[in-house]
């Protein structure tokens, strides 16, 4: 058992172009879902409760473009940007000595695999603190073939046991000393450039074998963008991964003497959003159709509605949009009212809260809280119009987020399960009461994402049991 857990470092290596992608300037930059590729894996770090520390390693020339991004997004662990090198090994090498003779566990990760899921950092961690080398790796799906060429073509020679094999990812992870000594081992070496390994645990098994490599199980998720294909499947992939709000210490400290403004807020989820908050010291506005006559595809409602509690307060911290309405029922079957109340609530609503919203949260760094549901991933028969104003909704949340960055506002989505709603019991009436998310875990949820620092993210709210 290794002594009690030394700091650690997440490397981000971020050299190269992105030449398989079409690019002349580095695929780190692309933007996926909203941010650039970089983006989203730095926060992963950044966010990390395990991560003391992050290092950027970046092509050279683009060093000033990673330090905006930086700037912008507060990733307060990040503490070196440096130029990388020709190859992931010289990049590696180059982090390596940036961290000096102190002794840490670090964490090296490509930069172009943004889908790093929090269990597999705290994985690699843990694993750390029993062994001096980890690596992450998936079981194959697919048969392995060793080919040899031949006339023509390339012919099979011998087809691995698949059981034995594993596809590798990152993090790739290690005693600092011990990295550090087998690449100075490598670097030492006149061979090594004449067959270079292609990764970090390469290098550790030319040069050090007597240090075992232990494995974390990885995710299919865990991706790396290298083809023009990966970019859209990073994207669907990114659009349907769910965030976890972290838990705050208190309520109280972000939400008393804040202002938050709930639309739909009569009853149900929204209700329930008000009651918490002004349980924790917040001011809170309330507004619906059913309570105040305030109907959110009305620009000018929504507007007054706002103007309203930022002349009493001063402020307006939050905004969140519960305000919803199903109509089940064929398309071709819907009356013309029913088709403009349903789109003109589910996304004109949404639309309207959020263009009138931006003055107000831009003066707080505040934060906008929308609404989906799980049909927002594939339409389904009887609410088409539900399910596609909900994947709008999701699209609207991620562009937003994206846009007000500058401003410091957050944007965020929550998709609650099943939800014992006066409005889904009007469309399905009564169902198992076990089967169905309590209101209050939604606005539970709600707040602690509203008080997070999460942007752009679709927050998964289920049922547990």
């Amino acid at each position: 058992m290794m002594d009690a857990r030394l700091p650690t470092v997440g490397v981000v290596l971020a050299g190269g172009i992105g030449q398989r992608v079409g690019l002349n300037t580095p695929k780190q930059l692309l933007k996926i879902a909203g941010k650039s590729i970089l983006e989203h894996t730095i926060a992963a770090f950044d966010s990390h409760p395990d991560i003391d520390e992050v290092v950027v390693l970046m092509t050279p020339g683009f060093i000033d473009e990673v330090a905006a991004l930086v700037a912008k997004n507060r990733f307060a662990k990040v503490t070196q940007i440096l130029d990388g090198g020709a190859s992931r090994t010289e990049s590696t090498w180059i982090a390596l000595r940036a961290l000096g003779d102190r002794e840490c566990d670090v964490l090296l990760h490509d930069a172009v695999r943004p889908l790093v899921e929090p269990r597999i950092i705290a994985d690699c961690v843990t694993a750390l603190g029993e062994h001096q080398a980890v690596d992450v790796a998936i079981p194959s799906s697919d048969t392995v073939m060793v080919v040899v060429p031949g006339p023509g073509g390339d012919f099979i020679r011998d087809i691995p046991d698949r059981a034995r094999l594993r596809r590798g990812q990152t993090p790739q992870c290690f005693r600092l000393s011990v990295i550090r000594d087998a690449y100075a081992r490598a670097l030492a070496d006149p061979d090594f450039d004449k067959q270079p390994a292609t990764d970090d645990c390469g290098v550790l098994l030319r040069y050090r074998p007597d240090v075992p490599i232990f494995i974390v199980t990885g995710s299919e998720h865990n991706m790396k963008v290298t083809h023009p294909v990966d970019v859209f499947i990073a994207d669907k992939l990114f659009q349907l991964a769910a965030a976890t709000a972290p838990v705050p210490v208190s309520y109280a400290d972000e939400l008393d003497g804040r202002t938050l403004v709930v639309f739909g807020g009569s009853y149900g989820i929204g209700a329930d959003i008000v009651d918490l908050a002004k349980e924790h010291g917040a001011t809170v506005y309330s507004f619906s159709r059913t309570e105040t006559g305030t109907r959110v595809q009305d620009e000018a409602a929504v507007a007054e509605a706002l103007a309203r509690a930022y002349a009493e307060t001063g402020r307006i911290d939050y905004v969140v949009n519960t305000a919803a309405v199903l109509h089940m029922g064929k398309l071709g079957d819907a009356e013309h009212r029913t088709i403009e109340e349903m789109i003109g609530v589910n996304y004109l609503g949404p639309v309207n809260i959020a263009r009138a919203s931006f003055k107000y949260l831009a003066k707080t760094r505040g934060h906008l809280l929308l609404y989906t549901s799980s049909s927002y991933t594939r339409g389904r028969a009887d609410y088409s119009l539900y399910s596609s104003a909900k994947a709008a909704v999701v699209n609207l949340t991620q562009a937003l987020a994206d846009e007000w960055a500058e401003h410091g506002i957050r944007v965020n989505c929550v998709n609650p399960e099943r939800t014992a709603t006066p409005m889904r019991l009007r469309a399905f009436g009564e169902e198992p009461p076990t089967s169905l998310l309590a209101p209050k875990d939604v606005a539970r949820t709600s707040v602690e994402v509203l008080i997070s620092h999460l942007t752009g993210q679709v927050v998964d709210v289920r049922l547990i049991g």
